[in-house]
């Protein structure tokens, strides 16, 4: 389902409500997330960023585009271990400058090797963003 929306360009409400279920009434982080925001993509930028305002808006905290792509890297998929997974990333994101104290929720569509969003995370956590809650709408298996 994911993939079939990704492709689409847009997620669907079902995705929206089962994250809004899954953050309430069966993960229930503590701390509670105070904002969100999502990883982003300069090759599919509007789903992610379209479903994280959207649960945003069902979860009743702000959004905020606090991350920003400065830097084209390859498909985590594509490095041959985890050395360069991590450093496929290095440069590859920056903090917006809007950025709130206080934990935030962290939204990708997919993981594949998990480097993208522990660097996303150490951003925003350098920017003192408070405590960050990371949840991707899917992981890809190695044979995908």
């Amino acid at each position: 389902m994911v993939a079939e929306d990704r492709a689409n360009g847009k997620f669907r409400e079902e995705l929206v409500i089962a994250a809004v279920q899954l953050v309430k009434d069966r993960w229930k982080p503590h701390p509670t997330p105070t904002w969100v925001t999502c990883v982003p993509s300069t090759k599919h930028p509007d789903p992610v960023a379209d479903f994280t305002r959207r649960l945003a808006t069902k979860l009743e905290i702000p959004f905020l585009d606090a991350l920003r792509k400065v830097r084209e890297n390859k498909p985590q998929r594509l490095m041959q271990n985890r050395f360069h997974q991590c450093r496929n990333l290095d440069g590859a994101f920056k903090v917006s400058g809007k950025i709130r104290f206080g934990p935030v929720l962290l939204i990708d569509d997919l993981v594949d090797s998990a480097w993208t969003m522990t660097v996303a995370a150490a951003l925003l956590l350098k920017s003192r963003s408070g405590p960050v809650l990371p949840l991707a709408l899917a992981k890809v298996n190695a044979a995908d």
